[in-house]
């Protein structure tokens, strides 16, 4: 019986220090791209994914984050009051079949432990991962069917977790996890811009271009087989003290298989400062466009 992926966990307890000095008093979650704080985005993504249930993981500073996407009735109140019914209507966009909760991660022990961290609301659920500092292009893309909703299509399809990627430049390819996939004969018959799901053999982390078994780099989106919480309690703490999720991953790969799915359009890394400065122009250039 296919397995429709309802639940998603999005990780919000990082301290955001390559967005200083932005981040020094506002979660940088909440910096604006455009018209709308960056996480509005990955979160009006994972609904039209067809997520229901959010768990956002995060701390004691973090919970402006959970206001935001709450009702605030004193707001709500003097809006109607003046007879901003739309605007008032704007701020409470979250459907009524979509929950949006917060637990929190205590000690900041890296990825997979941040993950871990959701299971007494994940459950028995399969799930979804998304990654908050990476914002996919809602403005060339239909997230209701492409890239995360894709990958939610293929896990209940065939059973396997699925980890989206995307085709690097040679120079940076140094900077990320970088697939290598069971079959490269994948990679030749996919033209850039559309999604293929296919197997991989594992990933080999930050790898000079020479030592790299391909230019597929994670970008920050993930559907997890539930069994992803058993590999992540046994995963030891790897140098730093951290718990990495590419540890759980590789243990998942080799004993369930795991797809990668290629993305489509583009991505923005909301979380550097530099990336992040060139997406608000992106995001306010589109959104601007759209009211001319």
């Amino acid at each position: 019986m296919p397995t429709i992926v309802t639940h998603a966990v999005i990780p919000v307890a990082g301290f955001g220090t390559r967005m200083l000095p932005l981040s020094k008093s506002v979660p940088k979650e909440l910096l604006p791209l455009g018209n709308r704080p960056a996480i509005h985005y990955v979160v009006e993504e994972a609904i039209a994914a067809g997520i229901k249930h959010i768990v956002l993981v995060g701390h004691a500073q973090k919970s402006a984050i959970e206001n935001y996407f709450d009702i605030n009735a004193e707001l709500d109140t003097q809006l109607r009051h003046k007879g901003k019914d739309a605007l008032a209507d704007s701020l409470n966009w979250l459907p009524k079949d979509v929950t949006i909760s917060m637990i929190r991660q205590g000690k900041a022990l890296g990825l997979g432990h941040a993950v871990l961290a959701a299971q007494p609301i994940i459950g028995d659920h399969d799930f979804a991962v998304l990654l908050p500092d990476v914002v996919l292009d809602p403005f060339t893309t239909d997230m209701a069917a492409d890239n995360l909703a894709f990958m939610i299509d293929a896990f209940s399809s065939d059973g396997h977790s699925q980890i989206l990627v995307d085709e690097v430049a040679d120079e940076d390819v140094h900077k990320y996890g970088i697939a290598k996939l069971i079959d490269t004969s994948y990679v030749d018959e996919i033209s850039g811009g559309v999604n293929a799901s296919f197997g991989v053999a594992g990933f080999v982390e930050k790898p000079s271009l020479a030592e790299a078994p391909s230019k597929l780099a994670v970008v920050g989106r993930y559907v997890f087989d539930n069994k992803i919480f058993d590999y992540l309690a046994d995963t030891k703490a790897s140098v730093g003290g951290e718990i990495q999720l590419t540890d759980a991953i590789d243990a998942l790969i080799s004993e369930y298989g795991v797809n990668v799915t290629t993305m489509r359009g583009d991505s923005y890394d909301a979380g550097d400062l530099r990336s992040y400065m060139q997406a608000f122009i992106y995001f306010a250039e589109q959104q601007l466009a759209e009211d001319e």
